[in-house]
């Protein structure tokens, strides 16, 4: 191949790096706003009421707007947004913007979350103390930023992706699923197969044997185990983005937080293109126009970024 064709070649690679990129950001907030509807939820009462939920239409216990989203996307926008501002890696100002986000009222905000930044609040405080309690989803589920921002650095990854974890959440369970799922999705970004993908959750069962999912029996609670269990059951049993995104929250409990977390995953390994246009449309605009400029920015900021543009 001549230099020509080279350049057109690695082109298109990196546009398809970016693109990626944006889907895996936009499939967490597509996934939350999908499943807040269905949070607190049993399958049965879910079957009564929808038949099969595959609609972003709001309402759920919190009353939302169609397309609007909770603390899984605004805690990750507040989190890449510190990034950004800061042109680099800054726990505290990741801490600041929590703080900022939980005085602005949310419209939900976790008991774990809450308590790890009125801490950082209270006491200055950057790392909450190990808590055998901390084992849930809260921080794990704004991992799309962090997966982002270390593209292409996985020791990057590691670091960070505990760090901002502990901000809230100081527990063996979290810190290894947010690690898993930032692996998982800079390993689809870059394209690879469904095997690749099955073996990040090889090596997290090998090391935490009760994330083992292959006898999925149904619980999608927010402890971290069971979120990514039904995350992981779903994700290598269907075929498709939307697929796999109906098949989690049409399981209840947690599902804003399931929905984000496999969303990420899935819009990051099936690309943009395969996102149904009818969730994108129902997205909160702003919401979606700033995870949009993230997720380049982001990934610009990136080791992989910084090579590439």
């Amino acid at each position: 191949m001549d230099d020509a064709g080279d350049v057109k070649g690695e082109t298109r690679r990196a546009n398809e790096v970016f693109t990626r990129a944006r889907a895996a950001y936009l499939g967490l907030a597509i996934g939350d706003a999908l499943g807040a509807t269905t949070e607190f939820m049993t399958p049965g009462e879910i079957k009564a009421t929808y038949k099969v939920h595959r609609k972003i239409i709001g309402g759920g216990w919190l009353y939302l707007k169609p397309g609007q989203v909770t603390d899984d996307t605004e805690m990750s926008l507040a989190l890449g947004n510190a990034l950004l501002t800061a042109g680099g890696w800054d726990r505290k100002g990741i801490a600041d913007n929590f703080l900022a986000w939980m005085r602005s009222k949310p419209i939900d905000i976790g008991a774990t979350c809450r308590r790890g930044i009125r801490d950082y609040m209270v006491k200055g405080q950057l790392e909450t103390p190990y808590n055998e309690w901390d084992a849930g989803n809260g921080a794990a589920m704004r991992m799309a930023p962090v997966a982002l921002f270390t593209l292409g650095d996985e020791a990057a990854l590691y670091c960070f992706s505990i760090e901002q974890a502990h901000l809230t959440h100081n527990h063996p369970l979290s810190d290894a699923a947010s690690v898993a799922i930032g692996t998982m999705v800079q390993r689809a970004i870059f394209g690879c197969s469904r095997f690749e993908l099955h073996e990040v959750t090889r090596n997290l069962v090998a090391e935490y044997g009760s994330f083992r999912f292959n006898n999925y029996r149904g619980n999608a609670s927010a402890y971290v185990v069971d979120t990514l269990q039904t995350v992981f059951n779903f994700l290598f049993t269907t075929g498709s983005f939307e697929e796999c995104l109906i098949g989690v929250v049409n399981q209840g409990g947690d599902a804003d937080t399931t929905g984000a977390i496999a969303g990420m995953i899935a819009g990051a390994f099936y690309g943009l293109d395969e996102i149904p246009t009818r969730w994108l449309k129902k997205l909160n605009r702003e919401v979606r126009a700033e995870i949009e400029n993230q997720a380049v920015k982001l990934v610009e900021l990136s080791p992989w970024g910084a090579l590439h543009t």
